[in-house]
């Protein structure tokens, strides 16, 4: 998909190793703390067109300090356990209502 590498954390997936970059999982909660250290968001090309994931470079001064890593690698735990919660509600919810409206 992207030609990278992921990584997890006991099964939940939390970051993307791209060209000796780590990104890590980003979402509506923890995003503005990744944009306000300047981390950019991770982007591929695909059909010609840039598309972007929700999964931000690690601040480089994290990389090589355990103790600053650790802050931002629980954030992206976070938000991976908080996206994986989410989308089988949400498919929950479309079969419910499609099964109200008789669609199937």
């Amino acid at each position: 998909m992207f030609g990278g590498h992921g990584v997890y954390c006991d099964g939940v997936f939390v970051g993307i190793v791209h060209d000796d970059a780590l990104y890590l999982k980003a979402d509506a909660v923890n995003r503005a703390e990744f944009e306000r250290a300047g981390c950019e968001i991770f982007g591929y090309s695909r059909k010609g067109k840039v598309a972007t994931l929700n999964f931000y470079r690690a601040p480089e001064d994290a990389m090589d300090a355990p103790q600053r890593m650790l802050p931002w690698a629980r954030k992206a735990l976070e938000a991976a356990l908080r996206a994986r919660a989410t989308p089988r509600s949400r498919q929950d919810r479309q079969r419910k209502t499609a099964a109200r409206s008789g669609r199937r």
